[in-house]
């Protein structure tokens, strides 16, 4: 399921919508019938839309609301510091066991957590999911909310893990304008709060950061 659930949330590409008839195959095989038939309206979604307009519904939904972001840490430490910290140890934990993120991902995206998790033994996928449930929940609550058809989709993770989901606090968000004017735009002309830290930043950071 982890492998599956990863594909369904990555960013809509046609080399695997052309293979959604093998991936819906795959949920009625390994979901329970409830989760199996929630999920239903998004194959729906996914077979009634091409790829250019899948994106777009993608991107309005992920890339344009903080509340829906797929990076986990976002949720948990905002623009602290301390987000850095908490990618350096995840990509170490990818890296210890031989997954090695593309230079575009950083660690706390869900698709790549998802597929990690699709990876290692289920016991260890547990422990990590007992973890992050937290934050996959709150924003499966949000997608809710909102009556995003990816909603059933972020359920179907939270399903996933052996404990119960607790409710969240999520970092407060800092306003736009408030951190032009104290900082200014980005090298790469991106307001502050849209700038992402790269793989290698990430590196960068865990070189020359103290344990």
């Amino acid at each position: 399921m982890y492998k599956i659930l990863s594909i369904l949330l990555s960013y809509p590409r046609q080399y695997w919508l052309d293979h959604v008839d093998q991936l819906h195959d795959a949920i009625r095989k390994e979901a329970t019938p409830e989760q199996a038939a929630a999920l239903n309206p998004f194959f729906s979604h996914l077979r009634e839309h091409d790829e250019i307009s899948l994106q777009e519904i993608y991107v309005n939904t992920f890339d344009r609301s903080r509340n829906h972001s797929l990076h986990l840490f976002e949720h948990l430490h905002g623009e602290d510091r301390a987000r850095g910290q908490a990618m350096v140890d995840l990509l170490a934990e990818y890296q210890a066991r031989g997954l090695e993120p593309d230079n575009n991902e950083l660690p706390d995206y869900l698709p790549l957590f998802l597929e990690f998790l699709s990876t290692i033994e289920l016991e260890q996928a547990q422990n990590f999911m007992t973890d992050a449930v937290h934050v996959i929940n709150y924003i499966a609550k949000n997608l809710h909310k909102n009556q995003s058809v990816y909603a059933e989709v972020m359920d179907a993770v939270v399903a996933l893990s052996p404990v119960a989901a607790q409710p969240l606090q999520a970092a407060p968000v800092r306003n736009m304008d408030e951190a032009l004017e104290k900082f200014g735009p980005t090298a790469e002309g991106l307001e502050p709060l849209l700038h992402q830290p790269s793989v290698q930043e990430v590196q960068f950071f865990r070189q020359n950061t103290h344990s």
